[in-house]
């Protein structure tokens, strides 16, 4: 087959592509005698290389996925395909979010150790220096999301994955190397953490979008809640190492929780190596050959099978309904409305991200030990050891999202999660007041713990994993990565602010503190009750549909949601075409794109190819 300075040769059914893939790329695939008709052998034919087998590398080590296909036609990444497939992608995602809580946890616990004040003075007695090496963190995190925002697109998934993790490590190599000789060891030591920060945040902005990108629909929340809900096992593993560590020799005590890190990097770098591009991504990317590919192997099923090419087709669909016609998103596309409301879609993932922080998460979970020292009078080994059990509450609630994702859903998940809040926060109040101004005191002061194992309790199981999967898939492929990004870069402007603010606002209002936060939860409610649609159980095209039929029908997106049925690969095309998200409308700049089955005559006629 040719056409437009492109061919494909191989034996069984043809596969007609055209459109702006053929115009950028020459590609040729031979089929080998004998061989099964789905079985490719590739062949590079021009200066770009074979689409799909390109050669790209970091630091010489390649870091694209190939498929291998077995007799059936299945292409297979690290051997396997279907689910086992599926959950090494989790296995990458949940590993790169474990270093995520960790790197959040591990400054509690040696931030204050006699080890740690010894080599970097400049923190003793100087509780807004000690703030500004903790919260850097997040600075450099705020960083990292903003190149996502710039260069996502253009990097792709993986490869955003691998530079992430490349970063981190460095940041860790600055941290541990920091030598209190001749001075500017702290400098060092705050440089390298924000670096480590830059890696961290171009991790979290990527990963629930590849992740939501190469799931099915039942269950992509269940896998990005299992990802997010490891943030709190990895602030655990923070917490034990930390603890154990305060028994080793000074500079152990606090250089080895911190190069661990390592240990997660490592296996996010490894384990990448031969997995898939988001087939979302590369649809965007007109490398249609490779996404259909990592769908049949996402699928488990053979590159010819109809309904992956149908899949694909109502991808593409999508794509070019959101005015997407190659090459990169200008940022400018994502304050724009219509039927596609990516506006509407990007602030209500960045909202998710900023009440996240503003319900006073990070204010429990950085200054729970803190509490116990100067309400309940414990040693400083003792209030670590208490913030340790604290932190196996918070993982172990944190596990629930995992089964009541998908029963309970996200919308109502978000609500219980704000009451429960609030009324942690209430108690924590309440049992406060007595502690600070009078006796009993210190039995008060328990009951103040118990209101922050409640708070955390509910704050694991509902807002940690939600605000990561939120903005994954209620944001259009076309607007997705820098969508995300934006919403990330929310989460670590609110993490910074509210970590900096915290020992102030205990200092200054003491009790009032949570008094604060309370109220803020309490406002939470009717946002999400009005404004945030159910997108449980469903595709990511069907969301794009849930937006499409509020606009054109005037009615609440919340309400849309609720009466939108659930569809099928045909309803979802047929109900994409009926809203003018087709293809064949041919409108928004949209170009014309494959379409699996197409007769010679039609290729003949709009692609100038012909059958060889």
């Amino acid at each position: 087959m040719q056409g437009r300075g492109r061919k494909i040769e191989f034996p069984g059914p043809a596969v007609i592509i055209r459109g702006p893939l053929a115009r950028r790329h020459r590609i040729a695939a031979v089929g080998r005698a004998g061989a099964n008709p789905s079985f490719v052998e590739p062949r590079q034919v021009g200066p770009r290389g074979l689409l799909g087998f390109r050669s790209l590398s970091i630091l010489g080590i390649s870091i694209m996925g190939r498929a291998t296909i077995d007799e059936s036609g299945v292409p297979k990444f690290w051997g396997t395909s279907g689910r086992t497939l599926q959950w090494l992608v989790t296995a990458v995602a949940t590993t790169d979010f474990l270093l995520f809580g960790y790197d959040q946890g591990v400054m509690s616990g040696i931030i204050s150790s006699e080890a740690f004040v010894t080599d970097f003075p400049e923190v003793e007695g100087d509780s807004t220096y000690e703030g500004f090496v903790v919260s850097i963190y997040a600075v450099g995190c705020f960083l990292g999301a903003l190149f996502i925002l710039n260069f996502g697109d253009w990097l792709g998934r993986r490869r955003a994955i691998y530079i992430g993790a490349v970063v981190m490590v460095i940041g860790v190599i600055i941290q541990i190397a920091a030598v209190p000789v001749g001075g500017g060891a702290t400098a060092q030591f705050i440089v390298g953490r924000c670096i480590t920060g830059v890696g961290n945040g171009i991790n979290t902005s990527t990963v629930p979008t590849y992740q939501s990108e190469c799931s099915k629909a039942h269950n992509r929340g269940r896998l990005i809640c299992i990802e997010g809900g490891n943030v709190a096992i990895g602030t655990l593993i923070a917490y034990w190492i930390d603890y154990g560590c305060l028994y080793g020799p000074d500079p152990f005590t606090w250089r080895f929780p911190i190069a661990f890190q390592c240990v997660f990097a490592f296996i996010v770098f490894g384990l990448n190596t031969r997995l898939p591009e988001s087939p979302r991504w590369l649809l965007t990317k007109d490398r249609i050959e490779e996404a259909t590919e990592v769908m049949a192997a996402l699928e488990g099923k053979p590159v010819e099978d109809e309904e992956v090419k149908f899949g694909v087709q109502v991808i593409v669909d999508s794509i070019r309904a959101a005015g997407h016609n190659g090459g990169n998103t200008p940022i400018s596309a994502i304050f724009t409305g219509g039927k596609t409301q990516h506006f509407r879609r990007m602030l209500l993932g960045a909202g998710g991200q900023c009440m996240q922080q503003l319900s006073g998460c990070n204010a429990v979970i950085y200054y729970f030990p803190i509490l116990f020292q100067n309400t309940i009078d414990t040693s400083h080994n003792t209030a670590l050891l208490l913030g340790g059990v604290n932190m196996i509450v918070y993982s172990l609630f944190a596990t629930t999202s995992w089964f009541a994702v998908e029963r309970v859903g996200r919308r109502k998940l978000y609500l219980i999660g704000t009451v429960g809040q609030m009324l942690s926060m209430v108690i924590t109040f309440g049992a406060l007041i007595p502690a600070q101004s009078g006796p009993g005191g210190e039995e008060a002061g328990k009951g103040a713990a118990v209101g922050l194992f409640t708070y955390i309790a509910f704050f694991g199981a509902t807002w940690l994993p939600l605000p990561w999967l939120y903005p994954a898939e209620i944001n259009p492929l076309k607007t997705r990565a820098k969508a995300n990004a934006l919403s990330t870069t929310q989460n670590w402007i609110w993490n910074f602010f509210i970590v900096m603010i915290t020992p102030v606002l205990i200092e200054k209002i003491r009790w009032g503190t949570y008094l604060f936060f309370a109220a803020l939860n309490a406002c939470f409610f009717p946002i999400l009750y009005f404004f945030y649609p159910e997108t449980s159980g469903r595709t990511l095209e069907e969301i794009d549909l849930i937006f499409a039929k509020g606009y054109v029908e005037k009615m609440s997106y919340v309400h849309a949601a609720q009466q939108l049925p659930r569809l099928d690969a045909k309803g979802i095309d047929d109900l994409a075409k009926e809203y003018g998200f087709s293809s064949d409308d041919d409108e928004a700049g949209q170009v014309k794109e494959a379409r699996f089955g197409e007769k010679e005559d039609e290729l003949a006629e709009n692609a100038g190819g012909q059958m060889v």
